[in-house]
């Protein structure tokens, strides 16, 4: 088999040591988080994303591994095997190569070829396909006993047999496969009597472009349109360049002979090869579009997740409504439920003063320092009427994004959590939380919940799944998490605990109270000493014992920080705390071989800012006022927005009038950029020019540019 680590080695350009190193410590069991952050000696500073590839790529060679084996059993079994075609098929470099070499041994229901074969018209076929210059005696195979009752339906049969020939060799294959990467064109046209059912792809009821050329969100939409029966879609390249591709390789003479492979070449081409390579085609752009849309949808809920957090601050949370009201909670600084009710704010005038008259009386009650407003229906509304409450100037009064609070608030998670409490008072905890702490609240939705993505559930769902759980993964290591009041879903994300060991370690937590050292963890039940070096250091106690235990320095680097301390002659604590004392140490006395100047630079780091939080710090918003609905709009205004989600083709920004508006990529910026993330991230705060309103369709156009 391959050399895995020479091969990814080579397509990442990295060392070979550096990918088996990587290799080795996820055989182990070691996470992506865990080595890219504790292991950097060992790795030459590897970071995640490249961590990331070693795994995703190793995963591809296995899988073509297991592959090759099958093939070479199947062969073997069936005394087909030699050594041309073994050292062949070890060869191979990737599927599609693979796949040639197998075709013509491949198990095949019953064929035209096989049929013709039956006929005894293989040897007219081997004579017509060597195309020598020998006369060619037809009639001797017509064979009524054979069903061949003519010279054309012996030539037939063999041109049958040709033309399987011709779609199985690999050589043509690969010339043929590359000519429709280069030159094939997408055709999108609508299907009869289906323009009204499918005006949403009304752009490419007509649609022509080069396939190598496509963008992603274009061919994902294709493909919708082509799944729900409204379009029917094309990958061809020119027919005529195609065949003649096919006469230059087979066709060596004039003759009879020669016009009859050419016949079975255009017989190969059109029934077996083109329809062929162009599902190949059709699988290879669906696969590069769906890395595209799943890359996209990563890197909106990356930024959402570690979106500014509050933080503990006491706070009351309401979930808007028209005539149900709006649900009102309020939240201790921990995200504690501590009252609900519900109020109509949107009402009669006298619900409106009892609305008045509960809100100031709760905000003096539990201390509300911050009032959250999710921003579904009724928000503006409900933004509206909390805002003329002339509040102490030091609430902050936000809108908050509520997108799959629904989906939590009916979930067993949420359940288990208030399972006293009915569907719309935990959707309004949800809100109130992501103001708190986006990225605690967030990780107990499926991440496609969260509605972030482009074309989401079009995309391979497996691939999906991995690169969102990495994200949340990383997120979560990224910014630790403290042991004593973290959830059962926040701990599962940690790096080597996982749903079973953060159970444990909330029974633990229940039965024995607090930690208060980070090796209390390995008390805890199934979790040993490998999982305890995964998890410890993204974990974080702040009243611990050990003042390192609120810090991101894993335990096993303890002793150096403690060597420091007594070279400054003080103690862990009083090093922690003065920058002084901190400047006095040379990072370069504790090197050795397994710590290097990556870690002590790390280690440095945490001792400037113990447990430091990466994400930014939060910054009030509000909507303009008295741009409420759709209607409100009009074209040159300037408006505060909050980019909710970002895309190939452009950003979507909420301004507050429960329409999101599209900045298209061309209105991004006064310069060309290539990818809208250059720009713009989700939950990024942007001031917008309003270009154009389509009432009826309900479309806003938004720019970003100043010329």
């Amino acid at each position: 088999m391959h050399d895995h680590s020479k091969i990814i080695a080579k397509e990442l350009s990295i060392q070979i040591s550096q990918v088996e190193i990587v290799s080795a410590f996820l055989n182990d069991g070691a996470t992506i988080p865990f080595i890219a952050r504790y292991r950097k000696e060992a790795t030459g500073s590897l970071d995640e994303v490249e961590i990331t590839a070693i795994r995703d790529r190793r995963a591809d060679l296995i899988d073509l591994d297991k592959r090759r084996s099958a093939i070479l059993a199947s062969l073997d079994d069936r005394a087909l095997l030699n050594e041309a075609l073994s050292q062949a098929i070890h060869t191979a470099s990737d599927l599609a190569a693979l796949e040639d070499i197998y075709l013509p041994y491949r198990p095949k229901r019953r064929t035209r070829a096989h049929v013709a074969r039956e006929r005894d018209l293989e040897p007219l076929a081997t004579m017509l396909y060597g195309q020598n210059t020998q006369r060619i005696e037809l009639e001797r195979f017509v064979n009524t006993e054979k069903d061949v009752a003519t010279v054309e339906e012996a030539l037939s049969g063999a041109r049958d047999i040709m033309a399987e020939w011709i779609s199985e060799d690999a050589s043509i294959r690969a010339r043929l496969r590359d000519f429709f990467h280069r030159k094939s064109t997408i055709t999108s046209t609508v299907i009869k009597n289906q323009e009204e059912k499918g005006a949403k792809f009304r752009d490419y009821f007509a649609w022509q472009e080069p396939a190598g050329k496509v963008a992603g969100h274009r061919l994902l939409a294709m493909f919708r349109g082509e799944q729900e029966k409204i379009l029917s879609l094309s990958f061809r390249p020119p027919e005529a360049e195609s065949l003649a591709i096919l006469h230059r390789c087979l066709v060596r003479s004039n003759d009879f002979a020669g016009q009859q492979v050419a016949l079975a070449a255009e017989e190969s081409y059109k029934r077996l090869l083109a329809p062929s390579l162009e599902n190949e085609l059709r699988g290879n752009l669906k696969k590069q579009a769906d890395q595209e849309a799943i890359a996209v949808f990563a890197e909106n809920l990356r930024e959402l997740l570690l979106a500014a957090p509050l933080g503990q601050k006491r706070t009351m949370a309401l979930d808007p409504g028209f005539r149900t009201g709006a649900k009102l909670v309020c939240l201790g600084e921990q995200g504690k439920l501590l009252h609900f009710t519900t109020i109509y704010p949107t009402l009669s005038g006298r619900q409106r003063e009892e609305a008045a008259q509960t809100v100031l009386q709760l905000c003096k009650q539990y201390r509300i320092e911050a009032i959250a407003i999710g921003n579904g229906t009724a928000s503006r509304e409900t933004e509206s009427f909390v805002r003329g409450l002339q509040l102490p100037p030091e609430v902050i009064v936000t809108m908050v994004d509520e997108s799959g609070a629904s989906i939590y608030s009916a979930s067993e998670v949420a359940r288990a959590e208030f399972p006293d409490h009915d569907i719309t008072v935990r959707g309004a905890v949800s809100i109130g939380r992501r103001l708190q702490d986006p990225l605690s609240e967030l990780v107990k939705l499926d991440p496609k919940a969260i509605g972030v993505g482009q074309y989401q559930h079009d995309v391979n769902q497996k691939a999906l799944k991995q690169c969102l759980d990495d994200v949340v993964s990383s997120c979560v290591n990224k910014v630790g998490v403290e042991v004593n009041s973290a959830s059962k879903e926040l701990l599962a994300y940690v790096s080597g605990l996982g749903e079973t060991l953060a159970s444990n370690i909330l029974a633990y937590r229940s039965e024995k109270g607090a930690f208060t050292t980070k090796r209390q963890l390995l008390e805890v039940p199934r979790l040993g000493k490998k999982a305890f070096e995964q998890c410890a250091g993204f974990l974080r106690i702040h009243d611990g014992k050990n003042p390192l235990d609120r810090s991101g320095v894993h335990p096993e680097r303890y002793g150096i920080v403690e060597q420091m301390a007594k070279a400054c002659g003080c103690t862990v604590a009083a090093l922690m705390q003065q920058e002084n004392l901190q400047q006095m140490i040379q990072p370069e006395r504790y090197a050795c071989d397994e710590v290097g100047l990556p870690t002590l630079q790390d280690i440095m780091a945490e001792l400037a800012k113990p447990g430091r939080d990466p994400r930014q710090s939060f910054a009030g918003f509000a909507f303009a006022q008295g741009v409420a609905k759709l209607e409100d709009l009009r074209e040159g205004m300037s408006l505060p927005g909050i980019v909710t989600n970002v895309t190939k083709f452009g950003a979507f920004v909420d301004i507050g009038v429960h329409q999101d508006g599209l900045v298209h990529i061309s209105q991004l910026a006064d310069r060309y950029i290539k990818d809208p993330s250059e720009v713009v991230k989700v939950r990024q705060q942007v001031q917008v020019r309003v270009l154009e309103v389509d009432t009826q369709r309900r479309r806003i156009a938004l720019s970003l540019r100043n010329t």
